[in-house]
């Protein structure tokens, strides 16, 4: 495509001690000799070939002196020509950098516009593009390798695993409905319904693999109540290895909510204390136990804590009867060190204290999250999800609607829409915006 230059700082902001400025559009090679005051040769300027020169201003003085190195496009991430300046990573030079190029005609880049152009160019599908904003904000390694493999095309191999059988079904489907004399026997002999069972069957093997690199992604959310001094800052602490949360034997030392973003297993954990929930006069400890409910209804679990010298409390039962319907509860008896109530419910048994317990219930909550460890994983998106749920329901249909051949195939026909929304094949152009839109500018 032919669109304007591109340009944008794409290093980090900051200092450093190296800083790179990125251009990408049509006919780049041309602007080489504005940017460093030398013609290039075959020993100047070599396609992909790092190449130490100054660069120079509109008067011909030195801005920097650092690395330039040409993409012929469309051998490039975008397709098109791309120059990297690599300069000294100071804030004012990368500017300078950055406004010498917007004076030879590129305009700044918007967010993800880079990675976008590689999308459009056919470079990268939208998985693989997605992938390369979920790489760069992964927060554990395990996903970082994970969306590797998306970048890579495993995620988009995957679906087009899927897709195809879809193809040749649907192309057997509309054949028989343009040659109507030919429906004899038609379901049977193409083995239709088992065609789309083993459909069926891949596609819930992907999903299963997507809810993984979801959680990966953005991890589970755990919210730690109970009534005050039940141990709720302690086990903050002993989930975290370190002192986050302040403890005192004080009921009510925590007022306000206390975050910690932990990894277990590589997946991230965003645990948070809360002050204890009772009935109070004391205004802001009120305010903490309005915010502490708050948290509740965003959390993806509630971690319950009693005291276990105690069990159960008619204080604790009123607490799980105001939880979100449906949401899901971990119980757990805290200071066990100090002795266990004859009459405890069942519930995990810890001591935030000694530690006693604590491994246990990480691997309740890793069970929780659906958590299957393997490395054949991908990084994936709501979006995602969403896409291969609405296939999973056209292709429920479509085997209910055997043998209406016109509901049956209008169904196939959805349900490929939907998993062609993953690779970007079928996206609306707004969604497009709104996905690119969420990217750091320069990439």
């Amino acid at each position: 495509m032919k669109t304007p230059p591109i340009a944008a700082i794409a290093t980090a902001p900051g200092r450093g001690g190296v800083g790179i400025v990125r251009l990408s559009g049509a006919g780049l090679h041309g602007w080489i000799e504005p940017l460093t005051g030398k013609v290039p040769s075959p020993t100047f300027a070599t396609p992909r070939a790092a190449t130490r020169t100054p660069f120079i201003d509109t008067a011909g003085q030195a801005i920097d002196e650092g690395l330039l190195i040409y993409f012929a496009g469309p051998h490039s991430f975008t397709g098109e020509d791309v120059i990297e300046l690599h300069g000294h990573g100071g804030p004012v030079v990368m500017q300078l950098l950055l406004a010498r190029c917007l004076d030879l005609g590129a305009r700044l880049a918007e967010p993800g516009e880079f990675t976008r152009r590689a999308f459009i160019n056919g470079k990268l599908d939208l998985a693989q593009a997605e992938a390369v904003a979920d790489l760069i904000n992964a927060s554990t390694a395990t996903a970082a390798r994970s969306a590797l493999r998306s970048l890579q095309g495993d995620f988009s191999r995957a679906i087009d695993a899927l897709i195809q059988p879809l193809i040749e079904l649907r192309a057997l489907t509309e054949a028989t409905l343009d040659f109507p004399e030919e429906e004899v026997d038609f379901l049977k002999s193409i083995q239709a319904e088992a065609r789309l069972q083993n459909i069926h069957q891949a596609l819930t093997k992907v999903q299963a693999s997507a809810r993984q690199g979801k959680l990966l992604q953005d991890g589970l959310t755990v919210v730690l109540i109970g009534q005050p001094n039940v141990g709720k800052s302690s086990l903050l602490n002993a989930l975290a290895g370190e002192d986050l949360a302040i403890v005192t034997p004080v009921a009510g030392t925590t007022r306000d909510v206390v975050r910690a973003h932990l990894q277990i297993e590589g997946v991230p954990l965003h645990v948070i204390d809360t002050a204890g929930l009772h009935e109070t006069s004391d205004e802001v400890e009120r305010l903490g136990i309005e915010r502490t409910w708050r948290e509740i209804e965003k959390a993806d679990v509630a971690v319950l804590l009693t005291d276990a010298q105690h069990g159960l409390t008619q204080a604790e039962q009123a607490i799980i009867d105001r939880l979100p319907k449906g949401m899901t509860r971990v119980t757990v008896q805290n200071k066990i060190d100090l002795g266990v109530a004859a009459d405890t419910v069942e519930a995990l048994q810890i001591s935030a204290k000694t530690g006693i317990g604590i491994d246990a219930l990480r691997a309740k909550l890793l069970e929780i999250a659906g958590w299957q460890p393997g490395e054949s994983l991908y990084i994936a998106r709501e979006r995602h999800l969403r896409a291969l749920a609405e296939a999973e329901v056209h292709l429920a249909t479509a085997a209910i609607a055997l043998p209406a051949l016109e509901i049956f195939a209008e169904e196939l026909r959805l349900a490929h829409n939907a998993l062609q929304s993953v690779t970007g094949e079928y996206t609306p152009d707004d969604l497009l915006g709104d996905i690119f839109s969420k990217f750091c500018i320069g990439k």
